[in-house]
């Protein structure tokens, strides 16, 4: 994951403090909704990690051709991510 918990749980803080002062949301219990917001953000990012990790296993099994025929590794990778990403409905 590219943040720590500490700064997901700051990322969701910010979130919802603009939410709540553009008049978005109406926050009844902070901590609930803070825990709440963190965790979905986690799920997130362990989602994409978990894409990006299936990404590299199929790459892996191509290397020798992906050498072979000199193609940019992260070039491939960003093409290949975006198109497992759109046959699994997830939103990078």
């Amino acid at each position: 994951m590219r943040l720590n918990k500490n700064q997901i749980e700051h990322l969701a803080s910010i979130i919802l403090r603009n939410l709540a002062k553009e008049g978005k949301i109406i926050v009844e219990d902070k901590g609930r909704l803070l825990e709440e917001v963190t965790n979905v953000l986690v799920d997130e990012f362990q989602m994409e990690d978990r894409l990006d990790q299936e990404v590299r296993e199929l790459l892996s099994k191509h290397m020798e051709k992906i050498r072979k025929e000199n193609i940019e590794y992260q070039a491939m990778f960003k093409e290949v991510k975006k198109k497992l990403a759109r046959e699994k409905g997830i939103v990078l």
